[in-house]
């Protein structure tokens, strides 16, 4: 089994949800008369848009962030963009509903959506590093060690969802970011020679956060789009998410990098004679020090989260009523 079964693996999921599609699309199917046009010249748009963006985020620490290249793309992306608002404001079946962005409660859980990818998609690639170039891990003993915190979001997210169904959503979301920010903070306060247990509990403290909080805030994001646009909403989600990682691995691999801990890891990771212990022990230092840098970074997106998510308003119609 190589590397490529992480993509085989989608597959068959892909074709059960595929399947599944096809099988609820009647539900949602419009009203005669009611169904609308491609928007071809919004597609290609809003795709040059976010393709550029994306680019740019993702390559500022390779290219320097003031590089042609990288202002470029996002010169691109921007006026794309804008060119897209302006084009989808006058047509009349637009692929991106307006309205729903002008939805205070749908921008915002939206934005906090983004945050909240900015601040615990992090730790999915620095955790890796401390692992294997600080701790010597074996690559299977990384995954081993960091499976309880998908596994935490995988138990609470449905049980968090359940009870939004029952209480609503408004507290949800902040509570469940704010102990996310928490269990941050908390691993930005590991050591070179943390044991195990250490490090498991606080990815546990961050995997209950998330798992509290996306049910919660997917459900806002969805209940307040209309049933017509449903579609968008769903596009947009999934846009907030991968541009929230990009921004998450440009930003926070940006701060790490600043603080020297990448080079420190791939000397201690690739070490091709023997170093003294005082070495080691300094190169140690500067590696935990972009480390807690970098995860510090991460809890103030969280807290930047939690305001952005309490400013959105008490949500849906049903929830507002209660």
């Amino acid at each position: 089994m190589t590397w490529r079964w992480i993509f085989y693996v989608n597959v068959p999921l892909g074709l059960i949800v595929l399947a599944a599609g096809f099988y609820v699309y009647h539900e949602l199917r419009p009203a005669k008369g009611q169904s609308g046009r491609f928007d071809p010249l919004g597609a290609i748009l809003l795709a040059i848009g976010f393709a550029s963006l994306t680019l740019g985020l993702s390559f500022g620490e390779e290219w320097g962030w003031l590089s042609t290249g990288l202002l470029s793309a996002v010169a691109i992306g921007v006026i794309a963009l804008a060119t897209a608002v302006y084009v989808e404001s006058r047509m009349s079946h637009p692929i991106l509903d307006l309205n729903l962005i002008r939805n205070r409660t749908f921008a915002f859980a939206n934005i906090t959506f983004m945050l909240c990818m900015m601040a615990l998609f992090a730790p999915g690639f620095l955790m890796p590093f401390y692992f294997e170039q600080l701790r010597h891990f074996s690559t299977e003993q990384t995954g081993l060690l960091l499976t309880p915190l998908p596994l935490t979001m995988a138990v609470l997210a449905p049980l968090s969802g359940a009870l939004a169904d029952h209480i609503g959503s408004r507290w949800l979301s902040p509570i469940g970011l704010a102990i996310a920010c928490f269990g941050l903070y908390l691993l930005s306060d590991v050591g070179a020679q943390s044991t195990i247990w250490d490090i498991v509990w606080r990815l546990l403290v961050i995997g209950i956060g998330q798992g509290i909080f996306q049910s919660p805030n997917t459900r806002t994001m969805m209940g307040a789009a209309p049933r017509n646009a449903q579609g968008e909403a769903s596009g947009l989600l999934a846009t907030g998410r991968v541009i929230g990682q990009a921004l998450s691995v440009a930003l926070i691999g940006t701060i790490f990098a600043s603080f020297g801990g990448s080079v420190a890891g791939n000397v201690l990771a690739n070490q091709t004679h023997p170093l003294s212990t005082a070495k080691v022990s300094a190169l140690q230092q500067v590696f935990m020090s972009g480390f807690h840098a970098a995860l510090m970074g991460c809890a103030v997106f969280a807290a930047l989260g939690i305001f952005t998510a309490l400013a959105r308003g008490k949500g849906t119609a049903a929830e507002a009523a209660k």
